[in-house]
């Protein structure tokens, strides 16, 4: 159900809101976990590295995809909070629209550039045609990605966090079904664990199809579904080439990491895969966090109600520094438990247990750039999370590349220039956030 953000004490509704964000997310984040253990334990450790080396490829163009959700989801929640209904339809249908295309015309570039956009990562040559099979089927399903992404965003922004949760839940159990069915079952390897994830996702738009047509009336559009608003796409990519740039160039710094990580070895590469999908489950209530901020600034924006846009930061940004604290003190303590659910191979669990110990070191320094990254968002100001976003990765890359090439550094460097590109990200947002509290 939509729910109005304007009213109300803060923090219990940003913990509530939070909450299904968190847990939906998790349970999304299982389709690559669930892939990544399954054929850990099952097909082998070439086979862990292909899905790793996809995950950051195919995550890069579903986030051009997300910052067109994004961007729309914060005019949603604009004009949902200022009651500005016959626009907000406009939107909701212009988004759809133009993102349905977008997703498409994505999806045939990726495939058809499959084997270039592999070999440009430097894949080992053992693994290319793996990797390619694989990949070109998880970009088949491009299109389910956008729409569930799509009604998630718009269902956020009317304040109905917990709908797309429970569509999760079910697609994510229908995923560790198929990932046994096709890998254990039918022998298909990696390219099984592919097909169960694009299943899977086309359910769960299924599902929230369904969902919108019983239970959320605003959301009934009817053939005002083809509506198109050259003007509010406009403004929507005004707002969302920024979100996905930002978005991209978080991929993109992760996509030239894993160039540096594919030089070092398949044992390295798969502990990187491993520690990845742990960060992932680690990193990602902290985004959502920021996500919930985002959603009620928005709506009191709408609504003119700077004293809750300034306590909803104020709130979250507590909530980020005790989420980054508790996550910590887990990933450090239980690193080789963690990395053994993956994978058996002591060469890789060694690896893993130095990146994901190390790395957990800093999880409060993302909580803390999240915060602000939300507010930012919030405010409608998405070039300064471009701006950082952009620094954070270069500084990442910068720094890895000759601790791996120069300085002889093994999996450690990594850590060390997520680090490096943390501080660097704070040294940009930090003065920027000063300024505009002092002005407002």
């Amino acid at each position: 159900m939509t729910k109005d953000l304007t009213t109300g004490k803060i923090m219990p509704i940003l913990v509530k809101f939070t909450v299904p964000l968190v847990l939906g997310n998790l349970f999304q984040l299982t389709y690559n976990a669930v892939d990544s253990i399954i054929v850990g334990h099952f097909v082998g450790k070439e086979a862990l590295a292909a899905v790793g080396i996809c995950n950051p490829v195919s995550t890069l163009m579903i986030l051009f995809l997300n910052g067109l959700c994004m961007g729309a989801s914060i005019l949603m929640g604009i004009q949902y909070g200022a009651r500005d209904y016959k626009t907000l339809h406009r939107q909701i249908s212009t988004t759809m629209l133009s993102g349905v295309v977008f997703s498409v015309f994505l999806t045939l570039i990726c495939v058809i550039f499959a084997v270039p956009i592999l070999r440009l990562l430097q894949v080992d040559p053992s693994i290319l045609e793996m990797t390619k099979e694989y990949l070109r089927i998880i970009f088949w399903g491009l299109v389910f990605t956008f729409l569930y992404n799509f009604f998630s965003s718009t269902l956020r922004a009317l304040g109905d966090s917990s709908s797309p949760l429970y569509f999760l839940i079910i697609s994510a159990v229908l995923n560790v079904f198929g990932d046994l069915f096709f890998v254990v079952v039918l022998k298909a390897g990696c390219n099984g664990c592919a097909v169960s994830t694009v299943l899977s996702e086309a359910l769960c738009c299924l599902f929230c199809v369904i969902y919108i047509q019983k239970k959320v009336p605003i959301l009934r559009l009817g053939k005002k579904w083809l509506v198109f608003d050259a003007s509010l796409l406009k403004r929507t990519i005004a707002y969302g080439w920024a979100s996905a740039m930002q978005q991209a160039t978080v991929q993109l710094g992760k996509i030239g990491i894993q160039a540096i990580v594919n030089t070092m070895g398949v044992s390295v590469a798969a502990a990187f895969a491993v520690v990845n999908r742990i960060d992932d489950f680690a990193y990602t209530p902290e985004q959502n966090i920021a996500h919930a901020m985002t959603a009620l600034m928005a709506q009191n924006k709408g609504a003119g109600k700077k004293d809750r846009m300034r306590e909803g930061f104020r709130c979250g940004f507590i909530l980020e520094v005790i989420y980054g604290i508790l996550v910590l003190i887990i990933c450090y303590v239980f690193a080789r438990p963690l990395m053994m659910l993956f994978v058996k191979d002591e060469e890789v669990i060694g690896h893993g247990v130095i990146y994901l110990q190390l790395i957990s070191l800093m999880y409060v320094l993302p909580g803390i750039t999240n915060a602000l990254q939300g507010f930012f968002r919030g405010i409608g100001d998405l070039k300064v999370t471009l701006i950082s976003s952009f620094t954070n990765m270069g500084v990442r890359v910068l720094a890895a590349a000759p601790m791996v090439f120069l300085w002889g550094f093994g999996i450690e460097a990594l850590p060390y220039s997520y680090l490096a590109g943390w501080i660097g990200m704070l040294l940009v947002e930090a003065p920027l956030l000063i300024k505009i509290y002092r002005k407002k």
